[in-house]
């Protein structure tokens, strides 16, 4: 049965087949359906007697605050953070939400600070959500993408916690679609994406090895811009307590597995889940992220297809940073656009369907099976797209 019906060569005739449409369609409503009974049942944003759900996006909110209140550095002081954070909701609750981005991101934070939190949450997830809409839309190349992203398994957990899914994935999106229209938009998209570096530190390595130097020089300068603006507007305080906070993060989250090693979709997360220990751990996260280094550069270096390339990249980003989250999984979207626009131009490969609906599957189930079942995704993604560009070497062979 065929799951994409296209006419060849001509991207903007792409339609999907009706059974795919109608599960997208239904993933859609599920997604609406149950942010509405969440927020009904006040366990999303507010809760039943007015206050504030905790959830990630307090710590956005509570860093916005004390920049507000003049008192930057203080984002990064733990205690000081936590106690804003209860004000925040309005009352106390167990844990911290741990705020760990540049001193960038704190701009963010402070405009969203000028409302109250729910407001500003409602603000924050709906707003960006149409950024990560336009960049799968775009890379796609047709309206079909709207649904397509939109009933994407990995938005819910962005929407319910507030996180910063939606922006990355279509900073991330965005970069890529750009690259060859307009190098030095994409290069400003990659350094405003500088506020997640873990997720970045792959984009020089690629753009170097494929020769997109005014990109990565338009990057380059707008990061410097950033950390700039900040160091005048926060001072020299702020960016020194960043610096101390890393240690800190990496202790509780990485070390301790505060937030719940079996949240971290990683070959470091899936390692400590499993019982392996922070040495072993480290040991496996470095011989993945190597490995994903070395495939990118050597992919973008070769004549593979553009669509390949950022396919590529967008996976390996994800496979080699020790610090993933489920919500931050949105970003695979990404590739997968990249594999969807391969299919409709060239045909999509034998069990290639069977694996991206796999994938999703894996991302669907995560709220009832609290291990990496988002890093077993992003490897059968990664797979699907080896093989694309295996193909695409012996395609050359032969035309050769």
């Amino acid at each position: 049965m065929a799951l994409y019906a296209s006419s060849p060569g001509h991207v903007g005739d792409a339609k999907l087949s009706r059974p795919l449409e109608l599960i997208a369609f239904a993933l859609v409503v599920a997604h609406a359906v149950y942010l509405a009974a969440c927020y009904l049942q006040g366990i999303w944003i507010v809760a039943p007697d007015g206050t504030g759900v905790q959830s990630d996006f307090v710590n956005v909110w509570a860093a916005g605050r004390l920049v507000l209140e003049g008192h930057p550095a203080s984002a990064y002081d733990w205690p000081t953070h936590k106690i804003v954070e209860e004000a925040a909701v309005g009352h106390p609750f167990a844990g911290y939400f741990g705020w760990h981005y540049p001193p960038p991101f704190l701009f963010v934070a402070a405009g969203l600070a000028f409302l109250s939190f729910a407001t500003a949450y409602a603000v924050w997830v709906f707003g960006t959500f149409p950024i990560y809409l336009a960049a799968i839309r775009a890379i796609i190349g047709d309206r079909t993408g709207y649904l397509l992203a939109a009933a994407f398994p990995a938005i819910l957990s962005n929407f319910i916690v507030g996180q910063n899914g939606f922006l990355t994935a279509g900073l991330f999106g965005g970069a890529l679609f750009l690259l060859d229209r307009r190098p030095i938009a994409a290069g400003i998209l990659i350094g405003l994406l500088s506020y997640k570096p873990h997720l970045g530190f792959l984009f020089p390595i690629a753009l170097a090895a494929g020769g997109h130097w005014r990109t990565f020089a338009a990057a380059t300068v707008t990061a410097a811009l950033m950390a700039a603006a900040s160091w005048l507007a926060f001072g020299t305080d702020t960016w020194l307590a960043f610096f101390a906070n890393i240690g800190h993060t990496e202790q509780a989250f990485l070390s301790e597995g505060a937030a719940d090693l079996g949240k971290m979709q990683t070959a470091f997360g899936t390692v400590r889940t499993l019982g392996g220990s922070e040495a072993l751990a480290w040991y496996v996260q470095a011989a993945v992220a190597l490995a994903a280094a070395i495939a990118v550069a050597a992919l973008w270096r070769s004549r593979a297809g553009e669509d390949i390339k950022a396919a590529a990249l967008g996976t390996a980003a994800m496979l080699a940073t020790p610090y993933l989250y489920t919500y931050d999984l949105v970003v695979l979207a990404v590739p997968l656009a990249f594999l969807f626009r391969l299919g409709h131009a060239r045909g999509f490969l034998p069990h290639e369907w069977a694996g991206i609906a796999f994938a999703c599957f894996l991302i669907l189930i995560f709220p009832f099976v609290k291990a990496p079942v988002g890093f077993a995704a992003i490897l059968v993604i990664a797979a699907l797209i080896a093989r694309r560009a295996l193909q695409s070497f012996a395609d050359r062979s032969v035309s050769a």
